[in-house]
């Protein structure tokens, strides 16, 4: 996130897309009008999630990706970053200092897709609406420090915060703050299906088999307003079970992109045997991975036992044994891309050591070998996901301090068993809302967070987490956000393994690629072409 103020410059430097690597001169696939983008994000809805799109509800990088091509926002990040511009809005801004009066005031002539008045009330009733129903996904905590939402007449809109906070314009940013139909949606209740009724750029139509989303057509909405510019009509996101399957259609031209979750195996033969009219393109990513635990679990519930843990845990080895070139290795929660990032579990733990763990453990009258199954999901980040917590479950194993084994489950399965605390520990992916530091603390340690976790430390939720809100310098917040890593890293609520970069491949008629995916991870299909820039 980088706010007028923000300029944080570890992260200016990912900025720019990278070209890897590039085939020959050959076309595209020419299926007429619509681009088609391949991914391995798998769109379900299930007895657990049945309202997969409600952006009351809806908390993960692939769904936003569709929310953000039907549901618009007030404000939205640019093009290359930097902080939020008008959208919906013609303008938005704080009108005092303390950071806790945020208005905006809507474009003339706003419609939804149906053609129906966009107004300052659907404003009002789809932010209260997301704080009303509270889902237990974790999307609400965004929003939760608003106080009372006034309205005046049909155009204006004014937040009042409980207390100050300088992020506000990007947590509005978000499809959790999306623009819905008053007509089209509950006030109290999620809507279920695939259904989504906005005033974006595009309107959607899932295509569905099985309870599950095959592929999600995107046509231009002919009643936008707003400050996005299309570069195309029709763009289909197409879902695919493996890396493999949706490589082989990029290939015989049935797609012309394919983006995340590509397997660190494609990227490695892309880069160094390129494919005629294939393109393969590093673009800026700030994902990072993690175990969490539930610290209610007896098995976990000793710190000692997740400090161990943390003492044993090769980063550098799991990261280049399953992830090679696409993968560092991150010893805090927040990336050391970004300018508040400290290696706190480094200098706390050091270099893997088992003599260090076995000390924790003795000390705290733990007794070896400690007996732990660690969950994943095994269709939601990428087929190195199962490899990663095999290597983990060596690692442990092998100091012979724990009796480790490992369990995957379908994210559809796996999702709803993590928030309802039914694993110990488990793994987890976050791609960030927005690029501030904030964004990878406060999903982790604040109240109704994304883990839904037991852990509280009053320290970070009273003090910490709101003094670093206050600075519109961000870089006047870093000593709040040290202190919130070296808690982390002392009571390993979390244990950060590593952090990521992102790609995509193409084929070569298609532009706009290298703006189509930012680095939150979000996709952005409108900026997609066919032919020469």
């Amino acid at each position: 996130m980088n706010r007028k103020t923000l300029v944080l410059p570890a992260v200016l430097g990912l900025l720019a897309p990278v070209l890897v690597a590039c085939g020959g001169a050959q076309g595209g696939s020419g299926r007429g009008d619509a681009i088609v983008v391949g991914t391995t994000d798998q769109f379900t809805a299930t007895e657990d999630d049945s309202a997969p799109f409600d952006p009351a509800f809806a908390y993960d990088t692939g769904v936003w990706n569709v929310l953000r091509q039907t549901v618009q926002t007030l404000v939205h990040v640019p093009r290359g970053g930097g902080r939020p511009v008008p959208e919906a809005a013609s303008q938005c801004g704080f009108t005092d200092r303390a950071s806790e009066r945020y208005k905006c005031t809507l474009r003339d002539g706003l419609r939804f897709a149906d053609g129906g008045p966009v107004t300052a009330e659907d404003v009002k009733f789809s932010i209260q609406r997301v704080l009303d129903i509270k889902a237990d996904n974790g999307a609400a905590a965004l929003l939760a420090n608003i106080d009372t939402i006034e309205t005046k007449g049909d155009t204006e809109v004014v937040f009042h915060l409980k207390s100050p906070d300088a992020t506000f314009p990007y947590k509005l940013s978000t499809p959790v703050a999306g623009i819905l139909s008053r007509e089209k949606y509950d006030a109290k209740k999620l809507r279920d299906g695939f259904e989504i009724d906005g005033s974006g750029p595009y309107t959607m139509k899932a295509e569905v088999d099985g309870g599950r989303v095959a592929k999600a057509v995107f046509t231009r909405n002919p009643h936008y307003k707003g400050d996005i510019k299309l570069h195309n009509d029709k763009v289909e996101l197409r879902s695919f079970t493996d890396a493999d399957a949706m490589g082989k259609a990029l290939e015989a031209g049935d797609i012309d992109m394919m983006t995340r979750t590509m397997s660190p195996e494609q990227i490695k033969s892309l880069s160094e045997k390129p494919k005629e009219g294939i393109e393969l393109r590093e673009v800026p990513g700030l994902e990072i991975r993690y175990l969490g635990f539930n610290t209610k679990d007896a098995s976990v519930q000793d710190k000692a036992v997740r400090q161990a843990m943390a003492a044993v845990v090769d980063r550098g080895e799991i990261a280049g044994k399953v992830y090679g070139s696409t993968a560092t290795p991150l010893y805090s929660l927040i990336p050391s891309s970004i300018a508040a990032h400290t290696n706190s579990f480094f200098n706390k733990y050091g270099e893997p050591s088992t003599k260090k763990a076995a000390d924790t453990l003795r000390a705290a009258g733990i007794t070896t070998p400690v007996k732990l199954k660690l969950h994943y999901t095994s269709d939601h980040y990428g087929p190195g996901t199962s490899k990663e917590f095999e290597a983990l479950r060596d690692q442990l194993n092998a100091t012979k301090l724990f009796d480790v084994t490992v369990q995957g489950a379908e994210w559809s399965t796996f999702r709803p068993a993590q928030k309802r605390g039914e694993y110990a520990v488990y793994g987890l992916g976050w791609f960030p809302d927005f690029p501030d530091p904030d964004n990878y603390i406060a999903p982790f340690l604040d109240a109704d967070n994304f883990l839904n976790t037991p852990y509280v430390n009053s320290a970070a939720r009273s003090r910490l987490i709101p003094l670093s809100r206050r600075s519109a310098d961000r870089n006047a917040a870093s000593s709040a956000f040290e202190q919130l890593q070296d808690i982390v890293a002392t009571d390993v609520p979390v244990l950060p393994l590593w952090q990521g970069k992102q790609y995509v491949a193409h084929r070569e008629d298609l532009n706009g690629v290298e703006w189509a995916l930012n680095i939150s991870s979000d996709l952005m299909l409108w900026e997609l072409g066919r032919g020469i820039a």
